[in-house]
């Protein structure tokens, strides 16, 4: 018989976190094991989430960040959600033919949209044609989501990310998966918690302010880990990556534009927008890595000595220098460059804050051509914030459409960050970890291409 796994996805948790701060899941360590979890290149959401759950690198599984640019159409693309887009046998289609009677659910993984689960829960608000943004959810099946909101409120998408993003999410999604365990108590429930990534870039990982974070998202992980006993099933808890403190942004894409690599266009309304396609070389930034993409092949060498010579780029990988890392795969860039400790790449590609486009003051995380963590942040130099907000919720009530520009351009006011590979030697600090409540798959080391093997063999050996 099939034993029920639930897997907690507790985005930043680190080895060295564990102790006073977290009292339930030090509990499971110790009725188990725990250990510093390796990772892989680059150290971000979907890239982690796609090797955890396929036991493969990202040149097998495909996904090589949290966007990329995608040639044929010549879009750069973020946080995509179609489970098509990942390459390779995911856990529970592993699990289901061992077992026809095996049901996942799958609550707020990344590439959670189609996928072959039974029940699934993800953010995914609705635009009207008038340019609003409505907050709505997408499941399977697809009523699903009304009766978790009925019982429980709409998901709370601020809380779960931009300026006001806090532990309220986290709580719901806790909430969410504990109502859908006791209901149809799947053999896998995937729970991704992402509390921690708000203060840890917000403030760094050495602002002691985190102690309470810590203790918020430990507090969500016990009420699921006595949910999931209350029905005879282990626990496994993972996370993606570490943060690290950064203050050094790196503006790769303006070191670009301005050795003429990168070419923009001048929008009829005043702002510039970045024209990858016309481009002979362009960074798609995703925290401490990018992959630079470089058309003309004879050009590569000249663009990875520049990009080597830049203060805060530590390495510059190109084809044959990826595979040492397991990212040569078709998306990845032509050069992929990696930040140096401390550092960060913002996509930021115009040289003048006058023309930046309308969508680089505002929480868009599909419109931008990169990953960008200022997101977090309020502009600090707007006088009366909250009256400004309470200005533009009313016209979003009224039926009008709204420009929700709070946010700064000030890429140093982000003090934490992730991607790159932990400092030999710091990877209790540095890198994500494991916990698992049984000590049946105990093992010294846990790459994050074992987790898919050890949890199969926790609910089938």
């Amino acid at each position: 018989m099939t034993k029920p796994l639930v897997v907690l996805n507790i985005v930043g948790l680190t080895y060295d976190m564990l102790g006073e701060r977290t009292p339930h899941l030090q509990r499971l360590a110790e009725e188990g094991f725990a250990r510093p979890m390796g990772t892989v290149l680059p150290a971000v959401t979907c890239s982690a989430q796609s090797t955890l759950l396929t036991g493969l690198l990202p040149r097998e599984h495909g996904i090589v960040g949290n966007g990329w640019y995608f040639r044929d159409t010549a879009e750069i693309r973020f946080w995509l959600q179609s489970n098509h887009l990942v390459e390779g046998e995911r856990v529970y289609q592993t699990a289901k033919q061992r077992d026809p009677n095996y049901t996942t659910a799958k609550m707020f993984w990344w590439y959670n949209m189609y996928a072959p689960v039974d029940f699934s829960v993800t953010p995914r608000p609705s635009y009207p044609a008038d340019g609003r943004k409505v907050f709505d959810s997408y499941s399977q099946p697809v009523e699903l989501k009304d009766q978790l909101q009925e019982k429980l409120g709409v998901f709370p998408l601020f809380k779960f990310w931009g300026p006001t993003a806090n532990i309220e999410s986290s709580r719901w999604i806790a909430d969410a998966s504990i109502q859908v365990m006791r209901e149809h108590n799947p053999s896998l429930t995937l729970v991704y918690l992402p509390h921690l990534d708000y203060n840890l870039q917000r403030l760094g990982v050495s602002n002691k302010e985190i102690d309470q974070d810590i203790r918020d998202i430990d507090t969500e992980a016990g009420r699921l880990i006595e949910a999931a006993k209350a029905r005879g099933a282990d626990v496994i808890v993972v996370s993606e990556y570490a943060i690290t403190d950064v203050c050094q942004p790196v503006h790769i894409n303006r070191v670009l534009r301005e050795a003429g690599y990168l070419h923009c266009r001048k929008e009829i309304l005043g702002w510039e927008t970045l024209d990858a396609g016309a481009s002979r070389a362009f960074a798609v930034a995703d925290h401490q890595l990018a992959h630079v993409y470089v058309p003309r092949s004879e050009e590569l060498s000249v663009v990875k000595k520049l990009l080597e010579q830049t203060d805060g780029i530590e390495r510059v990988l190109d084809r044959a220098e990826q595979a040492e890392f397991g990212i040569d795969h078709p998306r990845t860039g032509d050069l992929v460059a990696i930040a140096g400790a401390g550092a960060w790449f913002t996509y930021y590609f115009w040289l003048d804050d006058a023309l930046a486009p309308d969508y680089a003051r505002t929480v868009d995380i599909h419109r931008k051509p990169g990953y960008d963590p200022v997101e977090l942040f309020v502009d600090p130099e707007i006088k009366l914030p909250m009256l400004k907000v309470a200005r533009r919720l009313a016209r979003k009530k009224l039926g009008f459409r709204y420009y929700m520009d709070m946010i700064g351009l000030d890429a140093k006011l982000v003090k934490g960050s992730h991607g790159r590979l932990p400092t030999p030697g710091r990877e209790e600090a540095e890198g994500p970890v494991f916990i698992s409540s049984s000590r049946k798959i105990e093992r010294d080391d846990v790459p994050m291409t074992a987790v898919k093997e050890m949890m199969l063999q926790l609910q089938f050996d």
